[in-house]
């Protein structure tokens, strides 16, 4: 009886001992280097939120400018977290609630509250379905990353345009009118919103580029540096230039990053066929070399 009740005292406290030591891990200091890309994706989320209070007082360039720095930032945030190890699930999440938020629902309001209201519902629902689209299309990259079904040359495209460059594209009927040219009617800038959240939302390849620039001659380091001082003070000298010129040529670019696709999935698809083996010979009809399918002879009569 007392040995009895002793292995129980100790297999209690065996039970309490391995709790304390899974709380103590739990509760473990993070590295800061799982840190630094987190404080990138929420100075990005800060800059989405003042995109659309600065809206809502009319100063749309500067809400212009908060989008085009939240998508800056997002653009490094995922390169800086893989460069010093620190990806993190909790990192992933943030990063998707944070898109959601700069590149569906700030662009979105942006608009509304530039023209879009002239519309009263019809310009509210354009803006509600663009930022949808960006929830969507963030969900449906979030689902499919991890997709074992997906071919190797799958991972240099994007399923549908991603969110950054959608909302960079959508506010294009603004860099038109910052830069002295036509205000495009109410109804056409509904239009194009709602095309920019279909192509968002469709299974189109667009060429992701994530492959470029992972690594760089040392005879390309000074002019990749120069390249892109140059780019930022053309960002900031001449804005809607850059952004009207950056805009279009992106959206003509879309069906060479289609036809891209299809060719490398034409060619793994042929390269497939090729590998195949060849269909086996039925049992029935093989003969040993050398040999001869007996002839059929008469049946015999008894």
């Amino acid at each position: 009886m007392a040995s009895s009740g002793l292995r129980s005292y100790i297999a209690l406290m065996e039970k309490l001992s391995n709790q304390s030591e899974a709380r103590r891990r739990r509760f473990r200091a993070i590295p800061v280097r799982m840190l630094v890309p987190n404080v990138i994706t929420l100075l990005a989320l800060c800059a989405g939120l003042t995109a659309i209070r600065l809206s809502t007082e009319e100063r749309t360039g500067l809400a212009l400018g908060a989008i085009v720095f939240a998508a800056m930032l997002d653009g490094i945030d995922g390169r800086v977290a893989r460069l010093i190890k620190g990806q993190s699930r909790f990192g992933a999440e943030l990063d998707s609630l944070a898109d959601f938020v700069n590149f569906g629902v700030a662009p979105g309001l942006i608009l509304y509250f530039w023209q879009l209201h002239e519309l009263h519902n019809g310009g509210w629902i354009a803006s509600l379905v663009f930022a949808i689209s960006g929830g969507l299309r963030l969900a449906r990259f979030n689902s499919t990353m991890d997709d074992p079904d997906k071919p190797a040359f799958a991972a240099n495209y994007f399923t549908g345009v991603p969110a950054p460059a959608g909302a960079i594209c959508v506010l294009l009927p603004i860099y038109v009118a910052l830069l002295g040219g036509p205000v495009w009617p109410s109804t056409l800038t509904a239009l194009y919103a709602l095309g920019i959240a279909f192509l968002m939302i469709s299974r189109l390849p667009v060429f992701s580029g994530k492959t470029i620039g992972t690594r760089v001659p040392p005879e390309m380091v000074l002019p990749a540096f120069v390249l892109v001082v140059l780019f930022i003070a053309l960002l900031i000298g001449y804005p809607w230039y850059v952004l009207t010129s950056g805009t279009l040529l992106y959206l003509a670019s879309l069906p060479v990053g289609y036809f891209s696709y299809r060719r490398q999935q034409q060619r793994a698809a042929d390269t497939q066929a090729a590998a195949a083996p060849a269909p086996a010979t039925p049992a029935e009809s093989f003969h040993p070399p050398g040999e001869h399918e007996p002839e059929a002879r008469p049946p015999r009569l008894n």
